[in-house]
């Protein structure tokens, strides 16, 4: 008090005026000789403007030691990563004479509560003289069933009683007692656990000023105004790894019941999603049933309609429940956006998806995914994608199914559809703009702008961070009968899947279900195209019998239906086949009516792909005049047209033509060209080829350890796109077989 007179200019006596007490009794209190009363601080307070310093320096000396954390969280397991953060943020150098600030954030039932109070337990034993000034702890009541966040005011109340300031004399402002508090903080090093928080501005006032104090923060929303104006180590928690979730249900099913079972532990685990409040509930009916086999759970846990009812005892928080609180605290636009989204079976959506899913435009709908990931109800992915949590995604399709109509569902699914087919569409015409293209689009439905591409690479990279999702937009689109949407997308994803840069099951899983779509158009011009692409899918996968079948089918619904561009590719099909099945008189049969077919439509990407064929079957006659003839003639078929994967396989069947009459050097030019051509046209089937073919020709010459590096940098690229020659170059180089193989180095037409 002396040095706040000082600075105040005034005396003892003039205070003693001012508060309207005798001066010799402040001189009893400046000597020590009396404790001065609640009522003469708080006037003493308010004479030199001291907003609650000497208040709080009062209930200091006279308050007792606060202990409000709960009981720690029995069976914590796991999250070793996030607890070692919170610890090191804790205890760093430098804290011990500033504040240190810790928020946890996370969706959900994620454990955020379980892990904060862990971790404050954890530290209280190991540092007990880290905090010696006590602990406070709060639930700002931020995601609580039926009641609202609870106001800071209120909060810096019940701290302040805590802290020992008496009722009477805390403040009735906020901003007051905030400053109140910061002062009755100032000399303390305390523990402050603030859980549950809704938003920034809720926790900000609770906050010490340089105090040596710890505060951990938890909230389902990401603080992000909070971290930008004070500073704050954030933990992001998110699902448990699959072994952590394992060793949860373990501690509750015990050793001898979780080793005789482990398989159904893993599979109860997956069921989780690695979110603990679901696996407590798994767990909690474990133990209550000891006798029930675990296989009735996982089946029920298996039904998605059957998933969020299985998450909930009458004991627990329901998984269904905690993710309502977050859901009640979203708009009408993020309500909608959070339903259509559900629609979406692809692990991850960009922005540009969503917008059309919500038929918005992308910069609105930018901000609409950034709030749902705000609030944990949706995740960000790496190269700007979202995706949700499995038991989120499963909510959302509840809530979706409860709040809209068939209708509203439809129009949604129509417009997502709609902007892949289209999309899918630009990108195969940026790839292959040389390609006659069978399909003729409906305009997209309103509110859809499909992309554009300005280069091949830019159509290759969307098609390839987009190919997990292929195949579930084409059954979304058949399950919503939009039966023409689903076939004409995978005869667009032809020139991608063409160049194999990933695992074949694809090709064949898309245009499996595009089969089933043309079907049940019915309309066999469609029905002719898919089996032509499924021929060549199985072809690429060697099940040469089907494809034949397929093929076939796919010549006689094309003649059905009178499309002579439908009935040169499945004839030059047909040959391509023949030439990998050593049937060369069918192949250069196949290739002349291919020929004659392609030169009709005026098809010259087509009629170079039937030359291909010819040349095949010259090679297999050893009439290498002819064979060279005509590769040259579909070599400049090619350039003309711009494909580069084209060139790239005339130059290596012309290669192939040179080592058969012994010309090694002059093969491996053409491979070294092929080689280069296909990198440019983005082939990693192509480039393994070109490599393969290139391992044999160094081998021919002698070259042994050069062709030994060419086969492994084949295999690498084999193995990328699941191929099955990847086996043949393996067991060569591990000296299980003693040639790479016959197969390996096959002349595939196409």
């Amino acid at each position: 008090m002396q040095r706040i007179l000082v600075r105040r200019r005034m005396s003892w006596r003039k205070l003693a005026e001012l508060v309207g007490y005798d001066p010799s009794w402040l001189s009893k209190v400046k000597n020590g000789r009396v404790t001065p009363s609640a009522d003469l601080v708080r006037r003493c307070d308010e004479a030199l403007e001291a907003d609650g310093a000497l208040i709080a320096l009062a209930a200091t000396e006279q308050s007792r030691r606060p202990a409000q954390l709960p009981v720690p969280p029995s069976g914590f397991t796991g999250r070793l990563r996030e607890v070692q953060g919170v610890r090191d943020a804790l205890t760093r150098p430098g804290a011990e004479s500033e504040a240190t600030i810790v928020t946890v954030d996370g969706p959900p039932g994620v454990g955020k509560t379980s892990l904060a109070l862990r971790c404050a337990h954890d530290l209280l034993r190991s540092q007990p003289g880290r905090y010696p000034d006590g602990q406070l702890y709060i639930n700002l009541r931020g995601h609580t069933p039926d009641q609202r966040p609870l106001a800071p005011g209120r909060v810096l109340e019940e701290f302040l009683l805590a802290l020992g300031v008496p009722a009477q004399d805390i403040p009735h402002e906020t901003d007051q007692r905030a400053r109140l508090y910061r002062s009755a903080l100032a000399s303390r090093q305390m523990l402050i656990l603030l859980d549950n928080a809704a938003a920034s501005h809720q926790v900000e006032p609770l906050l010490p000023g340089t105090s040596a104090c710890g505060v951990i923060i938890t909230s389902r929303r990401r603080l992000t105004a909070l971290t930008m104006r004070v500073a704050a180590e954030r933990i992001e928690l998110g699902p448990m790894t699959e072994s952590e979730s394992v060793e949860v249900l373990r501690e509750v099913v015990g050793k001898t019941r979780a080793d005789a079972t482990a398989q159904d532990l893993a599979t109860l685990a997956r069921w989780c999603g690695g979110l603990p409040l679901a696996l407590r509930i798994v767990a909690e009916r474990v133990s209550a049933h000891r006798y029930q086999p675990l296989g009735d759970l996982i089946e029920e846990l298996a039904s998605e309609r059957q998933r969020l009812d299985a998450l909930a005892t009458e004991e627990s928080i329901a998984v269904r429940t905690a993710f309502s609180w977050s859901y009640r605290d979203l708009g009408p636009d993020q309500v909608r956006l959070f339903h259509q989204l559900s629609l979406h079976r692809g692990p991850y959506t960009s922005a540009e998806a969503a917008a059309a899913l919500a038929g918005l435009p992308v910069a609105p709908t930018r901000r609409l995914l950034g709030s749902l990931c705000a609030v944990h109800l949706l995740e960000p992915a790496p190269r700007s994608r979202y995706h949700f949590h499995d038991l989120i995604r499963v909510y959302a399709a509840e809530r979706l199914e409860a709040d809209s109509t068939p209708d509203d569902r439809r129009t949604a699914v129509r417009r997502l559809t709609d902007w892949y087919l289209h999309s899918t569409n630009a990108g195969s015409q940026a790839l292959a703009p040389f390609r006659v293209s069978p399909l003729r689009l409906d305009p997209p439905a309103p509110g859809v702008t499909p992309l554009r591409f300005d280069s091949d690479q830019a159509a290759l990279s969307w098609y390839d961070l987009e190919a997990p999702n292929f195949v579930p937009i084409i059954r979304l689109a058949v399950d919503y009968q939009l039966h023409q949407t689903a076939w004409q997308m995978a005869i667009a994803l032809f020139d991608y899947l063409r160049l194999l840069r990933t695992a074949g099951g694809l090709w064949l899983a898309a245009t499996t279900l595009a089969e089933k779509a043309a079907a049940a158009a019915e309309d066999r011009q469609a029905r002719g195209w898919v089996a032509t692409s499924l021929a060549e899918a199985y072809r690429w996968l060697r099940q040469y019998e089907r494809s034949q079948r397929v093929f076939e089918r796919g010549l006689v619904l094309q003649q059905e239906a009178g499309d002579r561009h439908g009935q040169a590719w499945a004839v030059a099909g047909l040959g391509f086949l023949a030439v990998d099945c050593a049937r060369l008189q069918d192949a250069h049969d196949y290739a002349r009516q291919a020929l004659a077919l392609f030169q009709e439509v005026g098809d010259r990407h087509g009629e170079a792909s039937a030359l291909f064929t010819l040349a095949d079957a010259y090679h297999g006659w050893e009439r290498h005049d002819d064979t060279l003839n005509v590769l040259l003639t579909s070599l400049k078929i090619f350039q003309d047209i711009g494909n580069h994967d084209g060139q790239g396989l005339a130059l290596a069947k012309i290669a192939d033509t040179y080592t058969a009459l012994g010309d090694h050097e002059r093969a491996l030019t053409y491979l070294d060209q092929s080689l280069h051509a296909r990198r440019l046209a983005g082939s990693r089937w192509g480039e393994a080829d070109a490599l393969a073919r290139r391992g044999g020709a160094l081998e021919a010459q002698g070259r042994l350890q050069e062709a030994r590096a060419a086969w492994q940098a084949a295999l690498t690229l084999y193995e990328d796109v699941d191929d099955p020659r990847a086996r043949d170059i393996r067991a060569y180089l591990d000296g299980s077989s003693a040639t790479p193989g016959a197969r390996l180095l096959a002349r595939p037409a196409w």
